[in-house]
């Protein structure tokens, strides 16, 4: 297992699913261990589990009520599963039955847990706890060895007394094993050391001293980035227009307020960076004169001229030494057409194009939303790709976009050392 620090769950959303076991009891302190490194954790128990702990006990430790059942009438419409699947940064199954690793292992779907891991994007990790016969058992291990292919993490077992007075591996990791392993499901590593910049959150372009000119973007995608490229192992540099979100842990925040606000600090501190993704909807125009005092409503039009604002993310391309560049495109329309003339003509080496709407879920995306869904452009030489991102939780898409980012920019520098 990989090493990380625990202030990668800090803020972090961890569905514990817990099965049938005496382990159980265990889950309890595992709950109150996960929150207290800054998670919010939600729990799933199966109709064995409640057995040997009740779920008052772990509503009681997670400070949220407990989900058993799969049909709930309560829980949106009916459909809870979908929600806690769309809820979850990752799924942690501990302790791990042997009847539950078989269902996941067959792909069945006959309980809630069971359920929301068919239905979940997010990562997934089993600790498995079981007798030692039934852990060397070789159906157990072949259905391990089917969820690992399929990209489970599985945590443990340890080797050690068993609660039938057995000794042998099938123990349940340890408490303080399975938060450390949990934290490391954040820490990829494909970006260790990279030097990144991105720009996130709107830009405000003065009227007068209380009015202003500028959009709907909330930041919350940029920042979502910003974690994402941080849990990935970089030293990212986050300069941020006028929003009202916490700046995620390890990340070095500069706040600005206008165009030429962002523009300033990121030439200033664009040296030695290597990748820049500008994800702020810096405003293209602002007041050419603005008032000094309040302007008074005295007439019934009002006329302002507006001048073009700095061009960041193109300035940016054409520096030298040049960072590997990546701009966004929130459309409402012709959403391919435009990301590809933008990302020939402000010369970028990728594009995440967003269409700022509503799916046919109901679902908004882009602005102001907790979810987005994107199309990424990229050229590398004489190729060119394209991949979609479906529509999830940013905090989901920004890790994808992130992985897809440090492939490309490894392809491109790993070209260059060889050029």
């Amino acid at each position: 297992m990989t090493a990380a620090p625990l202030d990668n769950l800090f803020g972090k959303q961890i569905l514990l699913g817990i099965t049938g076991g005496i382990a159980a009891y265990k889950s309890a302190e595992l709950t109150r261990r996960l929150r207290d490194a800054g998670a919010e954790v939600r729990v799933v128990m199966t109709r064995a589990a409640t057995e040997f702990v009740t779920p008052l006990t772990f509503q009681a430790l997670s400070g949220n009520p407990v989900h058993t059942e799969l049909l709930d009438e309560q829980a949106e419409a009916g459909m809870g599963h979908i929600e806690l699947a769309r809820w979850a940064d990752a799924i942690l199954i501990a302790p791990a039955s042997a009847n539950t690793l078989a269902k996941l292992a067959q792909g069945r779907g006959d309980d809630l847990l069971t359920t929301v891991c068919l239905a979940s994007e997010a990562p997934l990790a089993f600790a498995p706890s079981m007798n030692r016969a039934m852990w060397s058992d070789a159906a157990t291990q072949q259905n391990c060895a089917s969820l690992r292919e399929r990209g489970y993490h599985q945590f443990g077992p340890a080797h050690g007394e068993q609660a039938c007075g057995e000794v042998g591996e099938g123990r349940m990791l340890e408490v303080e094993q399975l938060v450390a392993a949990t934290a490391a499901l954040f820490h990829s590593g494909v970006l260790q050391a990279v030097k990144l910049m991105i720009t996130a959150g709107p830009t405000y372009e003065a009227i007068d001293p209380v009015r202003f000119i500028g959009n709907r973007s909330s930041g919350k995608m940029g920042f979502e980035l910003a974690r994402a490229a941080q849990e990935a192992g970089a030293d990212v540099t986050l300069i941020a227009g006028p929003v009202h979100l916490d700046t995620p842990p390890g990340v070095s925040r500069i706040d600005v307020e206008s165009a030429n606000d962002m523009h300033q600090a990121v030439m200033q501190h664009l040296p030695g960076q290597q990748i820049f993704i500008g994800a702020a909807a810096v405003s293209d125009y602002r007041p050419a004169s603005p008032r000094q005092q309040k302007i008074k409503k005295d007439a019934d039009t009002l006329e302002l001229e507006l001048i073009r604002n700095p061009d960041i993310l193109s300035e940016v391309a054409a520096s030298f030494p040049r960072p590997f560049v990546v701009g966004f495109a929130a459309e409402t329309d012709q959403l391919e057409h435009y990301a590809r003339h933008k990302l020939q003509h402000k010369n970028l080496d990728m594009i995440a194009a967003n269409r700022v709407a509503t799916t046919e879920h109901g679902l908004s995306v882009g602005f102001n939303s907790e979810y987005n869904a994107l199309h990424v452009f990229w050229r590398q030489g004489e190729q060119a790709g394209e991949q979609l991102i479906p529509v999830a939780r940013k905090r989901s898409v920004a890790r994808q976009l992130v992985q897809l980012i440090a492939s490309q920019y490894r392809q491109q520098r790993d070209a260059q050392d060889t050029a």
